[in-house]
């Protein structure tokens, strides 16, 4: 279950988490979602959970210029820094919206595409239905989850990492929910509930590469709700944590340039 916290991307961390985690596990996959997204050629494409837009401008740089793109949100500030990376495109819309309680009409888009946003659901269930709710018959959802964190090498450093600083209550946001929504018989059961027919779920993986071992423990330590857990169990230790998980993926991954292994599922469904 996701906390408060768990959702809380506001203050900096918009902009940490878009110069520094989107080009380090985001972008390779906002590439990969499009191309499924532009084979299908969709008249009308709604996005769930844009965040700071990485998959709003990898589809809309490919689609054709009568495609329309709707890019939702449910946080503000987030939905509020991607609107300003691509406010000139007239074919993308903007808007503050809930994944389970979507502020669209029946049969309104061909596709629904959600990147590294349905961990973050409540409630799985109901945000798939709202999803297949707003789909015209025969339209597709499309969305990726990270899969268990022992397959991301720099997520999996740093939160052993934290655990080993923080003993007594060690920070679990990580594995508890990017990495918490992995069970490919689960996503398929779910999607399988809210109606969704022609199910497939795939592993895709990819590797990440960093300039410096600084650059990550950053990214996850300071441009994620990581870092409300850090500060809540060491206020003003915010600083001291990041250099430890920058010290724990140099000792496992070298002093310089440093490269891992990320990898994802997609899961594929018909209305």
């Amino acid at each position: 279950m996701t906390t408060g916290s768990d959702t809380a991307f506001s203050g900096s961390i918009p902009e940490i988490y878009d110069r520094l985690l989107v080009p380090l596990i985001f972008e390779s996959y906002a590439r990969d979602l499009s191309q499924r997204v532009v084979e299908l050629k969709p008249r009308d494409v709604l996005e769930i959970a844009a965040g700071t837009g990485v998959v709003t401008r990898a589809i809309a740089s490919s689609l054709p210029d009568a495609t329309r793109l709707t890019a939702t949100d449910l946080n503000q500030p987030m939905l509020d820094y991607a609107r300003a990376k691509q406010s000139l495109d007239e074919r993308v819309a903007w808007r503050q919206a809930d994944a389970l309680a979507l502020p669209f009409e029946d049969n309104s888009f061909d596709v629904a595409v959600c990147q590294f946003g349905a961990m973050f659901f409540p409630d799985r269930v109901r945000a798939y239905r709202e999803a297949r709710r707003v789909l015209r018959p025969c339209g597709y959802f499309i969305f990726s989850v990270w899969d268990r964190i022992a397959e991301n090498e720099f997520a999996d450093t740093i939160t052993e990492a934290l655990a080993g600083r923080f003993l007594s209550e060690p920070p679990r946001f990580l594995a508890r929910v990017p990495h918490g929504h992995h069970d490919i018989t689960e996503i398929r059961a779910n999607l399988s509930r809210a109606g969704f027919l022609d199910i497939s779920a795939e592993t895709v993986g990819k590797r990440s590469s960093a300039s410096s071992s600084r650059e990550p423990a950053v990214a996850y330590c300071q441009g994620t709700p990581l870092r409300a857990e850090i500060e809540a169990r060491d206020p003003p230790g915010l600083e001291a944590a990041t250099d430890h998980a920058a010290s724990a993926l140099a000792q496992k991954f070298g002093p310089g340039p440093i490269e891992g292994r990320i990898q994802a599922i997609v899961a594929t469904a018909v209305r």
